[in-house]
């Protein structure tokens, strides 16, 4: 099958080259002239774990190609997924105009073609309840025929996208053409082999499906990190086995919660609940600054600390929202130095934080002369470290564990003061 795919973020990217992998026709369009030419070099963009090996072998194999002409791209697929950002607007509402802008050509592209070809065009990009709609008028007002347009919302986590995409839970596809069903039936077969749903509803649904769920997911973590809170002040309750956190960070959450916030005040139905979601998570992200104030008498100014991790999760670059920017701001604000380390984030990073930190080379390097760790990322490498030369390298043997990767009771056998989230600390 030939498939046009606009847009090479995370999910245009790992879309295209999981779709070519089955021996699909994939062809790839962007128009950011920096990313084209890395694609064309058979350079991956992203850090996205096992996206590497798919993405050589599907150009070796010819099956996946990259182009900024998308009219090309267009005229000669059955698909057309439109894989484009939807970032916050001001007011909390998604921002269709990548969505809308690109739809606008390409019913231009085919009115001006007129061939006889039927097409999907499938929006893969996470949209409020009626973009479809708003997609369909648009493709016909510009002269478009033979179409139909499908909402298939993608549930790719990052760090773990191309395990999601080739193995998922379930695929949801919204629309109102059978025609259409039965095109993407075909189209996903293959990564249903294994008995996984192919969950079939309108546009509407489908498009409401991502934004209930990721704001589900989002209170899950937001009453879990208010709930370690508490319980951590009694130590009868504080060391029970909880995931408390900084804070959920990353492309979808934030910006999913307050887009369903805003599309439910428009519709006169306010969700109250996830109002306050948003509001905790943004507090989360300052409770371990204020640990660390705390600690320090209330003052850090003068004082240095090395950060392991700066992506908002592990075996990612992604730097969006993550909560390692709201603490470091916070920790710079108050006087303080930083130098950081992160396995594949330094150079995302350095577009948030610019040089106003170090950035360093390694684990150790980091923690070079300062007065303490402070653990922001859940990288695996910094499970089980060197904690002699941990100790080693800090002025000051003291951890704030922003992510409990740590546990108290190993603190206290090595003689670490240790700050987590939701536990009592070890002070020695």
């Amino acid at each position: 099958m030939k498939i046009a795919i606009i847009g090479t973020g995370y999910v245009g990217l790992v879309t295209g080259t999981c779709l070519a992998e089955t021996g699909n026709q994939v062809i790839c369009v962007d128009n950011n002239q920096e990313k084209l030419a890395r694609l064309l070099k058979a350079e991956v963009p992203i850090y996205e774990p096992g996206l590497d090996l798919l993405f050589q072998r599907n150009l070796t194999k010819q099956r996946l190609s990259f182009t900024a002409d998308l009219a090309a791209a267009v005229l000669q697929s059955e698909y057309i997924f439109l894989c484009l950002p939807t970032p916050q607007d001001e007011d909390g509402s998604a921002d269709l105009q990548y969505i809308l802008g690109v739809a606008g050509q390409i019913g231009e592209i085919l009115h001006r073609r007129s061939d006889s070809v039927y097409r999907v065009i499938v929006n893969k990009s996470t949209v409020p309840v009626g973009t479809a709609g708003k997609v369909a008028a648009l493709l016909r007002e510009r002269g478009a025929q033979n179409f139909d347009i499908v909402s298939n919302p993608e549930f790719l986590r990052e760090g773990f996208a191309v395990e999601d995409f080739m193995k998922p839970d379930r695929i949801v596809v919204g629309s109102d053409s059978r025609r259409a069903f039965d095109m993407m039936k075909l189209l996903y077969d293959p990564f249903v082999r294994q008995g996984n749903p192919i969950i079939e509803m309108n546009t509407a649904s489908s498009e409401v499906t991502k934004y209930a769920a990721n704001s589900y997911l989002a209170m899950r973590i937001t009453y879990m990190n208010e709930l370690a809170n508490f319980m951590g002040t009694d130590s009868r309750i504080g060391k029970r086995f909880l995931f408390p956190g900084i804070g959920y960070g990353g492309s979808c959450f934030p910006k999913d919660v307050n887009a369903l916030i805003k599309t439910a005040d428009d519709a006169g139905s306010p969700m109250k609940i996830l109002a306050v979601v948003d509001q905790v998570n943004r507090e989360q992200k300052s409770v371990l600054v204020r640990k660390v104030v705390d600690h320090f008498g209330g003052s850090i100014a003068g004082r240095h600390f090395g950060v392991w991790g700066l992506a908002f999760k592990p075996n990612t670059d992604d730097m969006r929202e993550a909560p390692s920017v709201v603490i470091i701001r916070h920790l710079l604000k108050h006087g303080a130095t930083v130098t950081a380390y992160d396995p594949a984030a330094a150079e995302t990073a350095r577009f948030y934080l610019h040089d106003t930190i170090r950035y360093a080379e390694n684990e150790y390097d980091a923690l070079t002369g300062a007065d303490a760790l402070l653990v922001l990322t859940e990288w695996n490498e910094f499970r089980t470290p060197d904690f002699q030369e941990v100790k080693k390298r800090l002025k000051q043997h003291l951890i704030f564990d922003g992510r409990n990767i740590f546990t108290p009771e190993k603190m206290e056998e090595l003689h670490i003061t240790y700050y987590g989230i939701g536990r009592p600390p070890v002070k020695i």
